[in-house]
């Protein structure tokens, strides 16, 4: 999972003009028009406007600190994109816009898949391999699109830009804008000769297999995601996205909530009269000798400290509680049920006479 807080280098507590400042000044840092001849300058961008699209909005940011990940539908709902944001902050001082010459070539799928997981492998984290079929980069012509000992050319329409100026009649004359190539689809570049294992796509239909760093403290219906390991893009466009959905296996064990796990124990009467010790499982796989003192109640309820479930993308851990019930005998023999009778006589309660077949024998 990103660390936002990280990518735009603000603490956890930071102001939402803290936020916004540091993201003015990485944003004109990392611009692609701030950045000519960098392939990763957009990529850092996007990485930037993500990070401030999410915490500079306080309920996507309480989602995000509770260790929620966000996919593409959830992104830039403000803003409408990321020229949007560019807009609001630059007045569109950026001239260029985002992709050059690759900005119509078609971005890789995004690919869901679901992990089930153990309470344990979810309180502590693992990675785990995943297999899915999904677009790969053409193996024959490594991702351009064109045939073998041919180069894709740039666009002679577009001069290599991707978009060309477009003259519109409107009621108020002639209005220029700005609009994709249509002889190269906003590439900027053309295939004369398209390579025919992927007949020009640059990809060709395959299976994907990756390793999935599951952080510990996640919980069913956490989602992580994986930037760019999804489907492989048209013609080297950068490839989608993976969202992993979290699934947690039941725990006989246990019952979680929140970060705290509940656990119950069953002691005998007496034990519960004169105390006793139980032996508590821990998430971890060993035990805990619990001491039960003298007169303990049904449904008390004791607490081991940090015996919990690590928290997500915080320190600590929750706590285990313990509820002890106390455990009413429905075997008694005679002996066993005169003793008791002659402890309630002591006692001055008054149970039930005795009934035939009320015990087992």
């Amino acid at each position: 999972m990103k660390d936002y807080y990280e990518i735009l280098g603000v603490a956890r507590d930071a102001s939402q003009d803290e936020i916004k400042k540091a993201f003015r000044r990485l944003a004109r840092e990392s611009h692609p028009d701030a950045n000519p001849g960098d392939a990763t300058a957009e990529e850092r961008f996007r990485a930037v406007a993500e990070a401030y699209e999410v915490l500079s909005d306080d309920q996507k940011r309480a989602r995000y600190d509770r260790g929620e990940t966000f996919g593409g539908q959830d992104l830039f709902s403000q803003f409408g994109g990321l020229e949007d944001i560019l807009q609001q902050f630059f007045g569109g001082g950026f001239g260029g816009g985002f992709g050059g010459a690759r900005r119509g070539s078609q971005r890789g799928q995004d690919v869901a898949i679901r992990i089930d997981l153990d309470l344990a492998e979810a309180a502590f984290g693992i990675e785990r391999e995943v297999e899915f079929a999904s677009p790969v980069t053409c193996a024959t012509c490594e991702g351009s699109g064109a045939a073998e000992g041919h180069d894709p050319v740039t666009c002679s329409t577009c001069g290599g830009q991707g978009r060309v100026q477009v003259a519109r009649q409107t009621l108020l004359g002639t209005m220029m804008s700005v609009a994709e190539c249509p002889d190269c689809s906003g590439t900027g570049k053309q295939i004369d000769h398209p390579c025919e294992e992927c007949s020009g796509e640059g990809r060709t239909q395959g299976t994907r297999s990756l390793t999935v760093e599951v952080p510990p403290g996640v919980d069913t219906g956490t989602r992580l995601r994986l930037s760019g390991k999804g489907g492989a893009g048209q013609r080297s466009a950068p490839g989608g996205d993976v969202f992993v959905e979290i699934n947690v296996r039941h725990d006989d064990r246990f019952q979680r909530v929140g970060d705290d796990l509940h656990h119950r124990v069953s002691v005998g009467f007496t034990e519960a009269t004169f105390g006793t010790e139980v032996d508590v499982p821990l998430l971890n796989g060993d035990s805990e000798m619990l001491d039960i003192p003298p007169g303990t109640q049904p449904e008390t309820v004791y607490r081991l400290a940090k015996k919990g479930v690590p928290r997500l993308q915080r320190r600590g851990r929750g706590d285990l509680l313990v509820h002890v019930e106390i455990a009413v005998p429905t075997d008694l023999d005679d002996e066993a049920e005169e003793a008791l009778r002659e402890y309630a006589s002591l006692r001055g309660e008054q149970p039930a006479a005795k009934k035939r077949g009320l015990f087992r024998r």
